[in-house]
């Protein structure tokens, strides 16, 4: 029920009578010039036509707001058919007893009289309602439809306002991270700083320009990452111990931009620069007929808090980038075992 008042609330008033005024004069028009003899309407013929659409009103408005709601939107078959059949037989009657005992008392100076059988009557009544359901569910299906299409633009524009807002939190995110590696290189007066700093301004250029788009090419992403891994090892020793494979069978697969960075970033700040032994991460990127797959792995130190907890920023955005760009089509799993974290993210499937 509540969702027919809905649907109901969502016609406006002014669309049901533009709706009716329509209806009931181009009706007025048709019974006219079907009960005009000659040709040539007169006074007797327009009260005629009027005083029969009268009786003809009432059935309509009882089916299109009481019967078609209530029954037949509630897929209550038989009971609507009946109903229908009913309205139709009660007021066929209605129309013969208005034009024998009521219109004369209405306008003395003319005579009327039921001009048409009782089989005519009923034709006339059932095929006019048959018609004024088809066109009224008609009407109803358009603006349920364009009320639909409305809800899911504003959703659109509310998951692109979203997705704008989760891009400008991993955006500061990753710029503060980069900057304290470029600072930690600078105090360090290392002859690295400068090409760290090319390096960063590559990275830069595709997060500012190139990730404003719905999809990358997973090679631009790749790209991304492989250069994000080479600028943070200017200031990480361990290279031997951080691991980038990858295979991909097409480069042109279509991914959401910067998905998977915030992971990796999470797994430098974590993982390498926690006081846990011998650290080392490790990555695994699949594409293979459509399916991808992304693992990343690395070890840890019960010390840092907020990644046991798995609170920071990259997580908490990473899965909101998910509900929103790939509903029901991803997997999203964390495994943690003693000084062990493991991510595991599935696509799968890739638009286009």
């Amino acid at each position: 029920m509540k969702i027919l008042v809905a649907q109901f609330r969502n016609i406006t008033f002014r669309n049901i009578m533009l709706f009716n005024l329509i209806l009931w004069t181009f009706s007025f028009l048709l019974f006219l010039i079907v009960f005009t003899e000659d040709g040539q309407p007169k006074t007797i013929d327009y009260i005629y036509t009027a005083s029969f659409l009268v009786t003809i009103i009432i059935p309509v408005t009882i089916n299109f707001y009481v019967l078609i709601p209530l029954l037949l939107k509630k897929e209550k078959y038989l009971l609507y058919i009946l109903a229908f059949v009913i309205n139709i037989i009660v007021f066929t009657q209605m129309n013969i007893w208005f034009f024998e005992y009521f219109i004369d008392y209405l306008f003395t100076e003319y005579y009327f009289i039921s001009y048409h059988s009782n089989i005519r009557l009923l034709t006339i009544f059932g095929v006019f309602l048959s018609v004024s359901t088809l066109l009224k569910l008609s009407v109803d299906w358009f603006y349920f439809n364009s009320n639909e299409n409305r809800k899911l633009k504003k959703q659109n524009q509310q998951i692109q306002t979203q997705l704008t807002l989760l891009r400008s939190q991993i955006n500061p995110h990753f710029l503060f991270n980069s900057l304290n590696v470029i600072y930690a290189l600078a105090i360090e007066n290392k002859s690295e700083t400068k090409d760290a700093i090319v390096q960063l301004s590559d990275i830069l250029r595709y997060v500012i320009y190139d990730s404003g788009t719905e999809r990358v090419a997973i090679k631009e992403e790749v790209t991304l990452l492989k250069n994000f891994i080479q600028f943070h090892q200017f200031r990480h020793r361990e290279t031997e111990n951080i691991k980038f494979n990858y295979s991909i069978d097409d480069e042109n697969y279509l991914i959401y931009p910067m998905l998977l960075l915030p992971l990796i970033e999470n797994s430098f700040k974590y993982g390498l620069r926690s006081d846990v032994d011998d650290p080392y991460i490790h990555i695994d990127l699949k594409l293979k007929d459509n399916d991808f797959v992304f693992t990343i792995e690395n070890n840890y130190s019960e010390i840092a808090t907020e990644y046991n907890n798995h609170s920071g920023v990259g997580i908490k955005n990473i899965k909101k980038n998910l509900e929103l760009v790939y509903p029901k089509e991803h997997e999203f799993e964390m495994l943690k075992k003693e000084h062990l974290f493991r991510v595991t993210l599935k696509l799968f499937t890739n638009e286009n």
